[in-house]
């Protein structure tokens, strides 16, 4: 059971009040004001994380700078999810040490997020890069300003690492991207322990947020002009369950379509094996939750979905997808698949392409396997050769790619609602924005239409985008 921690919130506004006042200084003492970069690595959750340093940073009196080579407080929220992103930030690391000591003496440099839950981490940034001023982790990053004043009053580097937590504190500044949409944390953590995966590792064990905790927050969103908001967990499908009184999340979703001025529901992300059929069915009687399903595969044998830890089948999963199908006939679904796990042989990545064909996701994220330290799957014997990997996802991402293009013009004509998000970037005249379906769309439009959900005629399908025409006046 997690619980909502007020008097915390209100204790961590205390160090927001002190680290302003010696920002404040500060910006005197040195003639301009202090700067911030966030570096975003990973998934939404470490996205929506972002939002509330920023909301604190600004809080305090920073300022955004665009460059990290110019900022005062460097902060990388760090994901571990495959090696290649922590060889990223280590890299790095060595070259803002060196602007730090020639070109910068104000900078700070500090690491939070997923990687800083493994010690062995934290003990090779402990070693190699003693200049890293803050360490700290997935489940005190609320603590961002206490830490930032401690930094202030103490010496050497800083670590604040908790193995887990029962705490959720959500009442702080956050610094939304869009306002007029916004992430909303549900959940935290997960208890699925998929065989390859280090998160539920590196964020706990699920904890799930009082529904008129979210209810609220979504209400005051509303207030503030957010019309979409996207439900975040590592598994929203197992939203509620520890509860003292538990609540699905299809009856979560009940209640947030109720809330005025919210009109698209949005959520990320869902696990196969725990996708009940009420939620199905209350998706397919909403007005308000969006036709996009991101629904991760990650294998089409059943041998390795097992040796995965995933609690399903491909008979399951293909049944899943035709209740969607049939709910909601416009839904897109995409997915998440993983080439070349332990053992996978060709007989194998043949039913992972089969069930490519018959499923014709409109996209999928796939990636070749990363032996992650700690994981059932990194002991495993018969890891799959590198030529061989290589070769299958290479024939993967073929696949997935020509289904895509021939699926991705099918409204194509239609005239649909379309949320403007920006300014198109590469040009000036266009405005881009998104389908229900999570499909780009740019058309001719100005700034007055951010914000907004417009009709917009589909004229022409370019693969993963529509150039379109508004209908409105």
């Amino acid at each position: 059971m997690a619980f909502e921690n007020l008097e915390e919130s209100l204790r961590q506004k205390e160090y927001i009040q002190k680290m302003q006042e010696y920002v404040e200084a500060e910006t005197e003492k040195i003639g301009r004001a202090l700067t911030y970069h966030i570096e975003t690595f990973g998934c939404q959750m470490n996205a929506k994380d972002s939002e509330k340093f920023a909301g604190i940073l600004q809080e305090i009196g920073y300022q955004e700078e665009a460059d990290e080579e110019k900022a005062d407080f460097i902060l990388y929220n760090t994901c571990t999810v495959r090696e290649n992103a922590n060889m990223k930030v280590y890299g790095r690391l060595g070259q803002l040490n060196y602007i730090r000591k020639t070109q910068n003496p104000h900078m700070v440099l500090a690491l939070c997020g997923c990687m800083m839950q493994e010690p062995d981490e934290v003990q090779t940034v402990r070693e190699k890069y003693p200049f890293v001023k803050i360490v700290f982790g997935t489940h005190n990053i609320f603590k961002l300003a206490e830490l930032l004043y401690r930094s202030t009053q103490e010496k050497g580097m800083i670590i604040d690492v908790w193995e887990g937590t029962d705490e959720i504190v959500e009442d702080l500044p956050a610094l939304r991207k869009y306002p007029f949409k916004s992430g909303v944390n549900i959940m935290y953590g997960c208890n699925n322990f998929c065989s390859y995966c280090i998160v539920p590792y590196v964020r706990g064990r699920e904890r799930s947020r009082e529904p008129e905790d979210i209810l609220s927050e979504i209400r005051r969103l509303a207030d503030e002009g957010v019309k979409e908001v996207m439900l975040l967990g590592q598994n929203v499908n197992s939203y509620g369950k520890n509860l003292n009184q538990p609540v699905t999340f299809s009856e979560l979703l009940k209640e947030v379509e109720k809330i005025d001025g919210i009109e698209r529901i949005r959520f990320m992300t869902s696990h196969p094996k725990d996708l009940s059929d009420e939620l199905i069915e209350t998706m397919g009687a909403s007005k308000k939750v969006c036709t996009h399903f991101h629904l991760p595969m990650q294998s089409g044998s059943n041998r390795i979905l097992k040796e995965m830890n995933r609690h399903y089948t491909r008979e399951k999963y293909l049944e899943i997808v035709e209740k969607l199908r049939k709910a909601v006939p416009d839904i897109s679904i995409t997915t998440d698949i993983i080439v070349g796990f332990p053992g996978e042989t060709e007989e194998d990545f043949c039913d992972t392409l089969d069930m490519v064909r018959r499923v014709r996701f409109d996209s999928a994220f796939t990636f070749i396997y990363s032996k992650r330290t700690g994981t059932p799957a990194a002991k495993m014997e018969n890891q799959v050769p590198e030529a061989e990997v290589k070769d299958r996802f290479d024939r993967l991402l073929s696949l997935v790619q020509s289904i895509g293009q021939e699926t991705s013009g099918r409204d194509v004509g239609r005239t649909l609602p379309v949320l403007v998000e920006e300014i198109n970037h590469q040009d000036q005249t266009l405005v881009s924005g998104r389908l229900s379906n999570n499909t780009v769309v740019h058309f001719p439009g100005c700034e007055a239409m951010i914000g907004r959900i417009v009709n917009v005629k589909l004229k022409e399908s370019h693969g993963f985008y529509y150039l379109g025409e508004c209908t409105e006046a």
